[in-house]
Order: structure tokens, then sequence, then C-alpha cells
């Protein structure tokens, strides 16, 4: 899914559009595993019990509407934060958006950055993710964490903003 283009300005292209690294959805999806299984195991629990059906249903009601809770508390909205945060590279300008009900967002102008760095730890390696850090002109250093192939990253930005200096866009 390509970045929506009504938020480019004319003439401006995107170069890299990602989402912040899958393994930020590992700990949700065991949550969901964990939810599903205790809820199933309980609600068989109930079904082996001499009760009357009228309770056997309220009880299954119950944990049906605790297990919805938990999967859209512990699951369901991480993913969708997930999705909602978008780290994009254009030929003018870096921009990174998150928020699903409140959006947040900044655009670093490539003419406007000093610096590009990268932190990632053993880990972060073996998962092909890390921190991306941006210095700008204007602000302290942002860092922008668990950005997918994050060493690539840093290499296509500098290259972008080392095309920047000389053009029209960039500072005199």
């Amino acid at each position: 899914m390509g970045y929506p283009e009504n938020v480019l300005a004319k003439d401006e292209h995107v170069v890299l559009h990602r989402h912040p690294h899958w393994g930020r959805l590992t700990v949700p999806a065991l949550l969901l595993i964990v939810a599903s299984t205790a809820a199933a195991f309980i609600a068989g629990y109930v079904n082996t019990l001499n009760w009357e059906s009228n309770a056997k249903n309220t009880v299954h009601l119950v944990i049906a509407g605790i297990w919805l809770i938990l999967v859209l508390w512990l699951a369901v909205w991480p993913f969708l934060n997930w999705w909602t945060t978008h780290f994009v590279i254009t030929d003018r300008r870096v921009m990174y958006r998150h928020g699903l009900v409140t959006r947040q967002g900044i655009d670093i102008p490539l003419a406007r950055i000093n610096s590009v760095e990268f932190r990632h730890s053993l880990i972060d390696r073996m998962l092909r993710t890390g921190t991306l850090i941006i210095e700008s002109a204007a602000q302290d250093p942002l860092e922008f964490e668990d950005i997918p192939n994050v060493e690539r990253v840093h290499s296509l930005l500098y290259h972008e903003v080392f095309d920047t200096v000389g053009t029209e866009e960039a500072p005199s």
C-alpha cells in the first residue's frame, strides 16, 4: 500500500514508505493466543459442570465478553496503531505520522537535515530493525524506533539528503 498521494506536494514522489517492524506485533500476537486459549479452556471447563443451561450460557457470554475486551485492548489496538504509523521518505522531506484516534506527525525537509545515524542491538540486527536518528538544523535529534532494514533506510536517506544539496530546496 502506497502512502496517500493527497498529502504530497506537487511533483513530490515517495522514495520509501515503511510501517514499524513486524516484531512490534509479536507480544500482541502472543497475548491473543494466550487469551484465546484461556477462554477456550475456561469455557470447556464450564461445559463439564452440572449447571443449568441458562447458567452455562450466561457464563459463556461473560467469558466471550471478557475475551473480546482483552483481544481488542491487547491485540487489535496495537495492530491498528502499527498499521497507522508511517515512516515516509520523499524526494523532498521525511514524514512520520502516527496515532489512531489522535494523529500526530512531523515533517523534516531534506535540506534541513544535518546528520543521519542509526543504532541497533544484536537482537535488532538479527531481526533486521533498529533506530534511525535524524538531526535537523532547528531541533534536537529525533529518534524513530523499529525501522525495518534501518541500515538500508539510513543509506537511502543519506543519499537523498546528499542529492538535495545544491538544489533550489537547499538552504543558501
